[in-house]
């Protein structure tokens, strides 16, 4: 299975400090550090390729959004590292179905809870 270009996952929580803990784990990532108006940045290492972060802070329904510029993750798709931050991070995390083609519902998204539930769901559901 071939990596996605990058990965997008939101999360229901963001607690700086366990970001930190678990990129520097999965990525060799440094700690966050401030990047403007609720957003904070990182740089981490996967096999010699950088992986720039950047965390959006109530992005979403009040959902940060985490972004890893780059296939050099350990995650194949969004889907896993939903997976594996909801599970680390101990919060509700939503990503994408799928890699997006022209003609996919937008709203369809992928709700995975810390204890390893997981279903589809529409986002935003409140009609914003």
């Amino acid at each position: 299975m071939q990596s996605y270009p990058d990965i997008e996952i939101y999360l229901a929580h963001c607690d700086i400090a366990r970001l930190d803990a678990w990129l520097g784990q999965a990525i060799d990532a440094e700690p966050l550090s401030p990047a403007g108006k609720r957003q904070w940045r990182t740089l981490g290492w996967r096999d010699g390729s950088e992986v720039p972060v950047l965390i959006v802070e109530k992005a979403a329904d009040g959902f940060a959004s985490l972004w890893l510029d780059s296939p050099e993750t350990p995650w194949a798709s969004d889907a896993a590292c939903a997976r594996d931050a909801a599970a680390r991070l101990d919060c509700e995390v939503r990503c994408s179905l799928g890699g997006w083609q022209p003609g996919d519902d937008p709203d369809r998204f992928l709700q995975v809870l810390p204890d390893g539930s997981e279903q589809p769901i529409d986002w935003p559901d409140s009609g914003q």
